[in-house]
């Protein structure tokens, strides 16, 4: 008898029969199911995005992002990497190209291959992208886990008004330090030739200041947004309004 008592009381504890208690419970679920929608809504809707403010950034970086152009029929059709000569050049007259003066600038304890003055033989990355330590040692196995990303994609790049470009101005851009990063290897291979539309660093405290060198190439070299990129920018910038384009 007592155990059936038990039970009993066990299950009433958990039955609901007031009416009160059945409202609250109706209001706890509405409140939990309006914030969930009020938060993904914007994000995976423009129109909301657009009503709720999700796409709305003031600033330095914003007002310049403002001024591109917006082009939503760009194609990638003709592009070649090949044409943008990227590594092609010697820079400053050393003997090396661009990807060891970006990691001369961007890597610290860096030390040079003997003999040589710009071959970078090993130094310590802080990745933007990822927010971690790599240590780089060049080496047929180990020199990919640091790569030189164009911040703008060439292929981007291509379809915003490349296509358009003479090859000495393409040239100079596949090789411009100001469009160039040492970064975390398998970052830049996940990334591909993405825009901020599809794709932003895993390291949330670096999307704004990465948002604003895109504008930043992109303002510099006359490039085009699509419609879908700008918004994707304007949602980060959101999150800074006092973040400024880098200069060069």
């Amino acid at each position: 008898m007592r155990r059936r008592h038990s039970a009993y009381f066990a299950k009433r504890a958990y039955t609901v029969h007031r009416p009160i208690e059945r409202v609250a419970i109706v209001v706890v679920i509405a409140l939990v199911v309006g914030a969930t929608i009020g938060l993904v809504l914007p994000k995976i809707s423009d129109p909301i995005g657009e009503m709720t403010g999700e796409y709305s950034a003031g600033g330095a970086a914003a007002e310049a992002l403002k001024t591109l152009s917006v082009d939503d029929e760009a194609s990638s059709a003709g592009y070649d990497r090949d044409v943008f000569g990227y590594r092609s050049t010697d820079v400053g007259a050393t003997g090396c190209d661009v990807r060891e003066a970006v990691l001369a600038r961007d890597l610290t304890s860096v030390v040079y291959r003997r003999g040589s003055r710009c071959i970078v033989q090993s130094g310590v990355l802080h990745d933007p992208y990822t927010g971690r330590t790599i240590q780089f040692m060049r080496g047929r196995t180990t020199s990919d886990k640091v790569q030189i990303d164009h911040v703008v994609a060439l292929q981007n790049a291509w379809r915003s008004g490349a296509n358009r470009w003479s090859g000495a101005k393409r040239m100079r851009f596949g090789n411009d330090e100001y469009n160039l990063l040492a970064v975390d290897g398998a970052s830049n291979q996940e990334k591909g030739s993405a825009s901020a539309a599809y794709w932003l660093p895993t390291n949330a405290a670096y999307r704004c200041e990465y948002v604003a060198r895109q504008i930043g190439v992109k303002e510099k070299y006359d490039l085009s947004v699509t419609s879908q990129e700008r918004r994707s920018m304007l949602a980060v910038l959101r999150s800074c309004p006092a973040q400024t384009i880098a200069k060069e």
